[in-house]
């Protein structure tokens, strides 16, 4: 090759690099708008800025433990009311980078999604993961490694659902509630519940700004859907008698405030 083709090669590459750095920019700024538009919409509150404790405050979510660098950005913060109790909610974007090593070379990769918190005005809430279930649980159920099943043989084939309180999870996942999960399954995120908060996050997804609001509108439909006497319970402090291994024992959620 001449002389000149490498030179005018090597200016076309420095080109398409810093256009696409310049692209980069401006799709970053205007989702940064958008998001800012879709908090002041809510009612909630907007900072773009990076926060890098945020996996080790929501450290009890699995979603926040992977690979390295991880930081939250463009965090929307509010309050809303579900079963009449205020909920407070965080929500935004998340970001974090696997290194994998080949032995000769290693390279990085960079995975961006989203998320979706709700915090319980309730102690005491038991832990409990649904979601749509992928080929790795299928291999895990031919191990021994079972979710718990529900007499609807479809959705217990189609959701893992794990809880250390069993009574609970069919106590949340009643009939109803089953078949609003189904009808949702195309593009229903991961739903974990632990510690007191609710998590809603699709595996490596980041969302359009219009899917925030309708995030939130899945989990209000979700914590709307709950039996009234759950509710009625967790909203009085009831002791609840729930069957774990050993027999019957009382397990006391109290409310706040």
């Amino acid at each position: 090759m001449p002389p000149g083709g490498a030179i005018l090669i090597m200016i076309l590459v420095a080109v398409g690099a810093v256009v696409a750095l310049y692209l980069g920019h401006q799709a970053t700024r205007r989702r940064r708008e958008e998001l800012a538009g879709v908090a002041a919409r809510l009612g909630f509150s907007f900072d773009p800025s990076k926060d890098r404790s945020h996996d080790e405050r929501y450290r009890h979510f699995e979603v926040f433990r992977r690979g390295h660098s991880r930081v939250a950005h463009n965090t929307m913060t509010g309050r809303v009311e579900i079963n009449g109790r205020d909920h407070d909610v965080v929500m935004g974007d998340f970001v974090y980078r696997v290194t994998r090593n080949s032995g000769k070379s290693s390279s990085t990769q960079t995975y961006r999604m989203s998320y979706l918190i709700v915090r319980f005005p309730y102690h005491g809430l038991p832990d409990l993961l649904i979601r749509p279930e992928g080929f790795f649980d299928k291999v895990g159920q031919a191990l021994g490694f079972d979710d718990i099943d529900f007499e609807d043989a479809e959705f217990s084939r189609r959701f893992v659902v794990k809880s250390g309180d069993r009574r609970f999870a069919y106590d949340v996942c009643h009939p109803r509630m089953i078949e609003w999960l189904k009808s949702r399954a195309s593009d229903a995120p991961a739903i974990d519940l632990e510690c007191g908060q609710l998590c809603l996050a699709r595996d490596k997804d980041r969302w359009a700004p219009s899917e925030f609001g309708a995030m939130l509108g899945y989990a209000r439909e979700f914590i709307d859907r709950w039996p009234d006497h759950l509710v009625s319970e967790l909203q009085g402090g009831i002791a609840v008698r729930t069957m774990d291994e050993g027999g019957a024992r009382p397990r006391p959620w109290e409310a706040t405030g």
